[in-house]
């Protein structure tokens, strides 16, 4: 028999019998699991990953088996029948078809709603069809506005510009997200069915003000969505106020550049509806996340804290460093950062303000030049889009990772042509890195390429 640990107790349960499918009387901790977790108390979201469900293996092992079947069996005729009309399902350890739920999908989903703090969440083949799925599933096509920020990373930016109007007559109103009042008159009660926007902004690192922001949008009957893919364990956007909260964990939550993959954390209600066989837009639409996937994911997780910590600890010192040499440094740690206050009042304490920085070259030209250096000449980092990773990432967004967007859009998001943003990696020593981007820095003849502050 498989043993359950629920908020650190340990019961022994049946799995479900290999003769004739039970569907009263069973186990009482079967028959009353829940398929998605209580919702996390802790405020810390370390604490919450300690207290969430532990799986264990088929045989006791202490990592869970990989539930790697595309389709499920029963016993009965009749079983089948009741599975379909939503009758049985994963509650009662009764599955129908990977695409639908997978026990091992479903229990990396238990993880991110505890590190979110939200009541479900499920996990996808990609971050932008978290995105994607939840914009869709929120309306039905035809129509419909939504709020949105200036700033959002290129392939959102070109989704909610081009795709949906095209495709499912759906606009958008982009908007200054830290001009409140404009935030409010951008919201068409009735009409305007999702406020969406990113915790930390990718990339010219701008921070939302997630309370007051959800206050608008919930008084205008908006369902207040936010990509926190940026910021996991810094900041916990449901715990602020947010519905749904979008990742993907691509990025530092796997932390090893291997694997694509998102999440929707939010109401049990939502995750329900969106894997309902009839209408919802996950099982419909099929971003499968693989099972193999899903299990390596669940056994990083446990350190995404400890990683964190080291991500922003070392983003902090360079920052200020490369501040003092005369760079024109954005990072919200540092104090003269214009939402550094606002984010001291809702982050996470002890995790400090986020694995990336941003340095402004002025020209594409000069950015260039410093991000061939750092990885040619120093072994600094690499060029490459992508963060989270354990070494450091380097692109120039404005021709990279936001170059869906026109020189006017880029201009109204604070992106400029050698906007150079790099995510902070932690392999080796702190002095050892930065060593070698001082060592960079005096390969660089041309004097003009800082700006003294």
């Amino acid at each position: 028999m498989a043993e359950t640990q629920t908020r650190g107790h340990v019961f022994r349960r049946k799995k479900r019998g290999t003769g004739a499918d039970e569907f009263e009387g069973d186990d009482v901790f079967v028959a009353k699991k829940s398929m998605w977790p209580t919702m996390a108390t802790e405020n810390d979201p370390a604490a919450a990953l300690a207290s969430a469900r532990h799986e264990f293996g088929e045989h006791g092992g202490v990592n869970m088996s990989i539930e790697a079947s595309a389709t499920f069996t029963v016993m009965e005729p009749e079983t089948m029948r009741r599975m379909f009309a939503g009758k049985l399902g994963p509650d009662r350890d009764f599955f129908i078809y990977n695409r639908h739920f997978n026990p091992t999908v479903l229990n990396l989903g238990r993880l991110m709603a505890a590190l979110e703090g939200t009541e479900a969440a499920y996990c996808t083949a990609s971050g932008m069809y978290a995105i994607s799925s939840v914009l869709l599933q929120r309306r039905t096509c035809g129509g419909i506005k939504d709020a949105v920020r200036y700033t959002l990373y290129g392939g959102t930016h070109a989704l909610l510009t081009h795709f949906l109007p095209r495709a499912c007559n759906i606009t958008t109103t982009f908007v200054d997200i830290g001009d409140l009042e404009a935030v409010k008159n951008a919201i068409v009660e009735g009409r305007t069915k999702v406020l969406y926007f990113e915790s930390m902004s990718n990339p010219p690192l701008t921070a939302a003000n997630i309370p007051e922001l959800s206050r608008i949008g919930h008084k205008k009957g908006t369902t207040v969505v936010v990509d926190n893919t940026f910021a996991p364990i810094v900041l916990s956007p449901a715990r602020l106020g947010a519905d749904v909260v979008l990742h993907s964990i691509s990025k530092f939550i796997s932390g090893g550049a291997d694997v694509i993959a998102g999440a929707v954390c939010g109401p049990a209600s939502l995750v329900n509806s969106m894997m309902d066989l009839h209408q919802g837009a996950l099982m419909l639409l099929g971003p499968t996340m693989n099972a193999k996937v899903a299990f390596e994911l669940s056994e990083r997780i446990p350190h995404l804290g400890l990683r964190m910590k080291e991500h922003c600890r070392r983003a902090m010192e360079y920052a200020i460093r490369m501040k003092k040499l005369g760079f024109k440094v954005i990072y919200p740690g540092l104090e003269d950062h214009p939402q550094h206050e606002l984010l001291m009042s809702m982050a996470n304490k002890e995790y400090g303000f986020g694995g990336l920085l941003c340095v402004d070259m002025e020209t594409e030209e000069r950015a260039n030049r410093l991000m061939h250096h750092l990885q040619n000449y120093t072994q600094f980092g690499f060029m490459a889009v992508s963060l989270g990773y354990y070494e450091t990432l380097m692109s120039c967004s404005g021709s990279s990772t936001s170059s869906e967007m026109n020189a006017e859009e880029k201009a109204l998001a604070g992106i400029s042509p050698g906007l150079v943003r790099m995510s902070i990696g932690y392999i080796g020593t702190p002095e050892q890195k930065w060593s070698q981007l001082e060592k960079a820095l005096s390969r660089m003849q041309d004097s003009t390429l800082f700006h003294k502050n």
